[in-house]
């Protein structure tokens, strides 16, 4: 039986989650908001208490890399690499596009041609990829500004369109093509994340340590400082 730790601080609130050949054993979702490092490894050491298994026995660590916040993105993925180095464990990164599209895809597996999904960047600029019924990337992950997506929508065919937090308002005015039908989630599907990383697991799809990085897709906004003016 293979154990997976899975950390994703992508959000607002934490979730770490723990499985056992692909299958939900438990998880926490942190109601700190915004405060994963003071939280993230406390709970990792419940989770793990609570279903009676030691760090060593974990198989891989699995972790949601973005696009999302940077902070916590950094936190997720710092603490899987510590971790991972200390146990000689292997590292999975996986994208929050991709985690989104999971429940499309599974649920209606090889109904349509692809399964793109679209999530808020800042205001009038989304994250937007494209898979088909394998996962395997259509049109890569990537951050564009909401004209570029208004015209990207408006050439689907055959497509399962996920959006995730966005109001569907961004299809006001858009001639949508009849063969294309949306899906509109808050959170990622944490049964499909689970079933998906054991796969990818089973095909030993593990990340370099000190190579990996998280998906921020976009540049970090920063405002100007106001001081000694």
């Amino acid at each position: 039986m293979h154990y997976i730790l899975h950390i994703d601080t992508s959000g607002e609130k934490a979730l770490i989650a723990l499985s056992k050949d692909g299958v939900l054993v438990d998880q926490i979702v942190s109601a700190d908001t915004r405060n994963h490092a003071s939280v993230l490894n406390v709970y990792i050491e419940e989770l793990l208490n609570k279903a009676a298994i030691t760090l060593k026995e974990l198989s891989a660590i699995a972790v949601c890399g973005g696009p999302g916040s940077y902070t916590g993105l950094r936190i997720g993925l710092a603490t899987a690499k510590g971790l991972c180095y200390t146990l000689d464990k292997p590292l999975m990164l996986h994208n929050s596009l991709l985690l989104t599209a999971l429940t499309a895809i599974y649920n209606n597996i090889d109904k349509y041609d692809q399964y793109p999904v679209i999530m808020p960047a800042r205001e009038k600029e989304y994250f937007f990829a494209s898979y088909n019924a394998e996962t395997e990337i259509v049109t890569g992950p990537g951050h564009i500004m909401e004209e570029d997506l208004l015209q990207i929508i408006n050439n689907l065919n055959n497509a399962l369109l996920t959006i995730s937090n966005i109001s569907q308002g961004i299809f006001d005015g858009v001639k949508v093509s009849e063969s294309v039908h949306i899906s509109k989630i808050d959170n990622i599907d944490i049964n499909g994340w689970l079933k998906y990383a054991f796969q990818r697991f089973n095909c030993n799809d593990f990340v370099s340590l000190s190579a990996a990085e998280p998906f921020y897709l976009k540049q970090v906004y920063t405002h100007n400082s106001q001081k000694n003016k």
